[in-house]
């Protein structure tokens, strides 16, 4: 019996430390919860391609019709009914293909029809005051738009029962994440998704999530949301579009470098190097050839042996004399891209890889 033990215990320490740090973050939130911040958040970005595939995941993880269509609907008063409009047709688009494929897909429920004599702006201001935490807010600068707010998002949207108030934080914090220059907006929200019922723990996992899910800007505008309500410190990180330089796959020279980087082909023979913040290479020299870098995004560093360090930022190049030892990597703060090729590469050209750069030397830039 006691060897039983050991063995469970030893099983479950193995296990707590083989699960990725992101993974275990990301099981503070349900998976319900992941399907709807998908969603939500590639109908703001207006990325039709990931928001079919994340409709597929939910449907295939038990969300319903209902919620998944209440969703795209909820977003609408903070998206615009452009970009709600094109995730209904998604949607709709999803769900014929898989019934010609025969899957039957759960339509769950409508919402509840409302009451006679319901009064909708008298319901929104008790939900609206309830999402600011219990102060009355009026917008009399724009009494219209006040009277929208309360009567109509907050009094006929959020009563809509087949989604709870904590499914619609989740899904309007995801969403306005992905919506540069509204992070006072953000601020607002994930404070109302903890009034609202959304834990500390779900809140503080969906950076994470996006991250690994959508992106690392949207990410990083969340977590600068979250520090703020919750008064924690917070490092912000320049992130870089990957829409304009692609991020690739992992590279697979990935044991030479110190943290994780990416590496994409652009053709004939140019790649794209992508480095996380804090990731550099080893030091390293390049026989028979030179390295010409290009920095085309974020913010990163190149130094070779005996030298100072060489800031390099978008329109930096720098070309590699053969035979240099150096290295070469992100800032600790930035998201680092640069695009790399060689030239002059002469018959046995090689590379060859040295010891790491240590984190003092690194530290110490």
């Amino acid at each position: 019996m006691k060897t039983n033990k050991v063995i469970a215990v030893i099983a479950a320490i193995f296990m707590s430390v083989a699960i990725p740090l992101h993974a275990q973050d990301d099981m503070a939130l349900t998976k319900r919860q992941q399907s709807l911040s998908a969603i939500a958040a590639f109908e703001a970005k207006g990325d039709i391609k990931s928001l079919d595939a994340a409709i597929v995941e939910a449907l295939d993880g038990g969300l319903t019709i209902s919620e998944i269509k209440e969703a795209l609907s909820h977003l609408y008063a903070y998206t615009g009914f452009p970009r709600s409009i094109n995730g209904l047709g998604a949607l709709q688009q999803v769900l014929s293909r898989r019934a010609e494929a025969g899957i039957k897909d759960d339509p769950g429920r409508e919402a509840d029809p409302m009451p006679e004599g319901y009064d909708a702006l008298k319901q929104g201001t008790e939900v609206q005051t309830r999402l600011v935490g219990g102060q009355p807010f009026t917008f009399s600068f724009a009494p219209a738009t006040d009277y929208y707010l309360k009567a109509h998002l907050f009094g006929d949207i959020f009563a809509r029962n087949n989604l709870s108030f904590a499914d619609r934080e989740i899904v309007t914090v995801s969403a306005i994440s992905c919506l540069p220059g509204c992070e006072s907006q953000l601020r607002s929200h994930v404070s109302g998704a903890r009034n609202m019922g959304v834990s500390d723990d779900a809140l503080k996992a969906l950076p994470d999530y996006l991250e690994n899910k959508v992106g690392a800007e949207e990410a990083e505008r969340l977590r600068g949301a979250l520090g703020a309500v919750f008064n924690e410190p917070y490092s912000p990180i320049h992130t870089v579009d990957f829409n304009l330089w692609p991020k690739g796959e992992p590279n697979p020279y990935g044991q030479f470098f110190k943290g994780q980087s990416y590496l994409a082909s652009m053709g004939g023979g140019l790649m794209n190097v992508t480095f996380e913040p804090g990731c550099r290479n080893n030091w390293h020299i390049h026989h028979g050839q030179v390295q010409v870098l290009v920095c085309v995004a974020g913010r990163g560093w190149y130094q070779e042996w005996g030298k100072p360090a060489v800031q390099m930022v978008p329109g930096t190049v720098i070309a590699i004399p053969e035979g240099v030892k150096h290295w070469h990597g992100a800032a600790a703060d930035s998201w680092f891209q640069h695009l790399t090729y060689h030239t002059d590469v002469k018959e046995g050209a090689s590379n060859e890889w040295l010891e790491p750069v240590s984190d003092e030397h690194y530290g110490n830039l």
